[in-house]
């Protein structure tokens, strides 16, 4: 509902920091601090997408761990077991991701 009502600031944007300060002013606004290992990149602009894709294949390529990668979050939370997770590794097996996920299973 209140993300809906959001009108685009002067950048023509509409901005999360809106959405922010409407639960601030109903006092339901909750707050995590980013931890060690955690960041916010802005991709509000096509630089900032730019700069975003660039950080994101740069922390994979040097950890080797995908970053958001959704079947392996539920793969360890267990909302997936090994055969549905192999299921989808098979279906992607000619990638890179695809062969990540079968790893997973095989750690």
């Amino acid at each position: 509902e209140i993300a809906k009502n959001v009108k685009p600031s002067d950048r023509g944007e509409v901005e999360i920091t809106s959405v922010n300060e409407e639960y601030l002013k109903r006092g339901k606004l909750k707050v995590e601090l980013l931890g060690r290992g955690m960041a916010w990149l802005d991709t509000g602009t096509h630089e900032g997408l730019l700069e975003a894709a660039n950080f994101i294949e740069t922390v994979q390529k040097r950890q080797s761990l995908y970053i958001a990668c959704l079947e392996e979050i539920s793969y360890l939370k267990g909302y997936i077991d090994d055969e549905q997770l192999l299921k989808t590794a098979e279906e992607l097996k000619k990638t890179d991701y695809g062969q990540y996920l079968f790893n997973l299973v095989n750690r």
